[in-house]
């Protein structure tokens, strides 16, 4: 669907009634390393003003022993926000949910689903799934140590323990632990053998075990991740899962957020990207870079904004190669936006 088409209202896919949904997980963005960082967020609200957005992960280490003010920094505007957490040690990550609380945060996710060696040799991330009674004590330290929801986001297992059992009984562990949210990716992770780049696309995507799941623990907020890149997929998901967790399918193509905003919630937004680039730029580009921000840091999330429409790779062109100038400012975003024959 293009950003005129979109405009016109809801495809035809969509119920009738055109009523808001419900749950404060119906859309999500999920935590992507090196790409949710706050100005991503910041652009990413303008896009979707009701979905939830996700920190990338950040280690309880580097929490508390590095730059704990810039790992924690966002936008107000970017409320409702979910702090990720990479760790396995109880009372780390219980004095890092109480930062993510002190901070203003509104959810504090635990990450039990990535799958990079990095990760492995840290002894969190997908290898905890091995492990469900450290995780259910992990989070029952993180729950007494704030007042946030403490949510989970995992796989359907790992190699070696691929099946329904097995995820079952890892949700009933950390349920029993007070969790009452799961994004889960619809896929296992593969420990060894494949990159965390082929962990998102060669294991195959079983949504019927994510719904059985749902079935049997009906109390259960849970929410769809994997796979998902079209609005109708993500309609039909919504029949059955509480929320649908979307990733490097809104990143590549920001406006599918915009669709996906006015589909499930019936929002008004601007009128096509050039107005959301005009907010984005007003509400917070300027102030970011005068607050010290490279251009080049904000610029990168926005190369995908006009995609499929003519003028997108002159588009793409001038912020790559004006963006990274030596006091470049919003007249690079501007100058780009101009080369596109929509402008206004």
């Amino acid at each position: 669907m293009n950003p005129a088409e979109a405009r016109q209202g809801p495809p035809a896919a969509l119920p009738a009634s055109g009523a808001p949904r419900a749950g404060t997980h119906v859309l999500c963005v999920a935590p992507m390393m090196a790409w949710t960082d706050r100005h991503c967020r910041a652009f990413h609200r303008v896009l979707a003003p009701h979905a939830r957005l996700y920190t990338e992960m950040v280690t309880a280490d580097a929490l508390l022993h590095g730059p704990t003010a810039r790992l924690l920094a966002f936008d107000p505007s970017e409320h409702p926000v979910a702090l990720q957490l990479g760790g396995s040690e109880p009372g780390a990550l219980a004095r890092c949910a109480r930062l993510a609380e002190e901070r203003g945060f509104d959810e504090v996710n635990l990450n039990v689903g990535c799958p990079s060696p990095r990760v492995q040799r840290g002894a969190f991330g997908a290898c905890l799934m091995l492990e469900p009674r450290r995780v259910a004590g992990c989070l029952a330290a993180m729950r007494e140590a704030c007042a946030l929801p403490v949510t989970v986001k995992c796989r359907l297992g790992v190699d070696g323990h691929d099946d329904y059992p097995f995820l079952r009984d890892f949700v009933g562990a950390c349920a029993d632990a007070g969790v009452a949210t799961f994004a889960v990716h619809a896929r296992i992770a593969a420990l060894t053998g494949l990159s965390p780049a082929q962990n998102r696309t060669v294991p195959p995507l079983d949504y019927g075990r994510v719904r059985r799941l749902k079935q049997e623990f009906p109390h259960l907020a849970v929410v769809l991740n994997g796979g998902l890149r079209d609005t109708a997929c993500v309609v039909g998901a919504l029949a059955w899962a509480d929320g649908v967790m979307v990733g490097r399918g809104a990143y590549r193509n920001p406006w599918w957020l915009a669709e996906l905003e006015l589909a499930l919630f019936g929002t008004h937004l601007p009128a096509g990207p050039h107005a959301v680039l005009e907010r984005y730029i007003a509400d917070y580009a300027e102030p970011a870079l005068a607050d010290g921000a490279r251009l080049h840091d904000i610029a990168r999330h926005l190369l995908g904004l006009f995609n499929g429409m003519p003028g997108a790779r002159a588009w793409r062109r001038h912020l790559s190669e004006e963006a990274r100038r030596r006091g470049a400012g919003v007249e690079v975003l501007e100058a780009a936006a101009n080369r596109l024959p929509e402008a206004a």
